[in-house]
C-alpha cells in the first residue's frame, strides 16, 4: 500500500519548446501545496469503490470498449484503427474482453490483478471514483508539476537521459510498434504500479505504464499524429498525461512530464487510467 505524497507546490516552468507543437510554449505556471495518489489507482481500489457503490463504468454500459491489439507486421501509422479493436465485454475487469482470459471478480481479485492500474475507465467513471475517495483528478498544471519531480524543464521525470546508467525508469514499448515487442512480459500490457522506480517526490509511473486523465480541457492546437491514441469523435476533449506502455519513441515520445493528447470524456481504452489529488482537510501536509 503506497501512501499520498504530500507537495508543497509552488511555480514551475511548464512544457516545453523541444518536441511537440502541443506542448509549446515553455510557460511559467503555479500550483498550491496539495496531496497526490503515489500510483495510478489500481483494479483492487476500482473494485472496493464498484463494491461499496455499486458503480458501473461507462464501458459496461456500452457492452464494450478499445482493446489494443498487436499487428502481423508494419503498418501505415496513420491509420490507429489497424491496432484499435472494440471488443464487446472488455472492460476494467476483463481489459481484454471476456473471451480472452477469466473474467476477474471484484469480490475476488487475482493478487497480480489487484496491482496493475485500472484500465477502461472514462473521464466520468475517474471522477465518480475520486468523489468516492473525497479526492478530485489533477489538473494538468498539478500533474505537470508532480511529474516533474522537482527538476526544471528535465526531458523525462528523472533526468534528461531515458535509461540512466541502463536502468529502465519507465514502462513503455519496447521493440517497433505495433507488430513487433520485445520486453520480457512477451506482450504490451500494464505492470503492476510500483514496479519501477519513483521520481524525486516519491511519485511512481508518472511516466510509462497507462495515461492519466486530467481535470483540463485540451485545446484545439494542431496535435503531432500520436499511434497509441484514438481519433476523437468529441469536438472537446480532455488533457491525458504521461503517456502509457504503447508509447514508442520512434513515432509517440510522449513519456515526458510536458507531454500531452486529448481525448473524449466517453474515451475508454486499455491503457488509460487516473490517479487522484486531495487538496482539503486535515491530512493535507506540505512536504519538507
Amino acid at each position: 500500500m503506497f501512501e499520498p505524497v504530500s507537495l508543497r507546490g509552488g511555480e514551475f516552468l511548464m512544457g516545453s519548446d523541444r518536441f511537440y507543437p502541443e506542448e509549446r510554449p515553455v510557460r511559467p505556471a503555479s500550483v498550491n501545496a496539495f496531496l497526490m495518489d503515489a500510483t495510478p489507482a489500481t483494479n483492487a481500489q476500482f473494485a472496493q469503490f464498484v463494491m461499496q457503490t455499486g458503480y458501473v463504468t461507462d464501458a459496461e454500459k456500452g457492452g464494450s470498449s478499445h482493446v489494443f491489439v498487436m499487428t502481423g507486421g508494419p503498418v501505415d501509422l496513420r491509420q490507429p484503427s489497424q491496432w484499435w479493436k472494440v471488443v464487446e465485454g472488455a472492460c476494467w475487469h476483463s481489459p481484454d474482453g471476456p473471451t480472452a482470459g477469466l473474467k476477474h471478480n471484484p469480490e475476488h481479485l487475482d493478487p497480480d490483478f489487484a496491482r496493475l492500474p485500472v484500465v477502461h475507465v472514462s473521464l466520468q467513471d475517474a471522477k465518480a471514483y475520486a468523489r468516492w475517495c473525497k479526492g478530485q483528478l489533477p489538473t494538468e498544471a498539478q500533474w505537470e508539476y508532480a511529474a516533474r519531480g522537482g527538476l526544471v524543464q528535465a526531458d523525462f521525470a528523472w533526468g534528461n537521459v531515458f535509461t540512466p546508467e541502463g536502468q529502465a525508469m519507465a514502462h513503455t514499448w519496447k521493440g517497433s510498434f505495433p507488430w513487433q515487442y520485445s520486453a520480457e512480459n512477451k506482450r504490451p500490457a500494464p505492470l503492476a504500479v510500483g514496479s519501477l522506480p519513483a521520481n524525486g517526490y516519491g511519485l511512481y509511473d508518472m511516466i510509462g505504464n497507462v495515461w492519466e486523465w486530467t481535470l483540463s480541457p485540451f485545446d484545439l492546437r494542431e496535435q503531432t499524429q500520436c499511434p497509441c491514441s484514438l481519433p476523437a469523435s468529441d469536438s472537446r476533449l480532455w488533457t491525458l498525461k504521461g503517456g502509457s506502455f504503447l508509447c514508442a519513441a520512434e513515432y509517440c515520445l510522449r513519456y515526458r512530464p510536458a507531454a500531452r493528447i486529448g481525448a473524449s470524456h466517453l474515451t475508454s481504452t486499455s491503457h488509460i487510467g487516473f490517479r487522484c489529488v486531495y487538496t482539503d482537510g486535515p491530512n493535507l501536509r506540505t512536504r519538507v
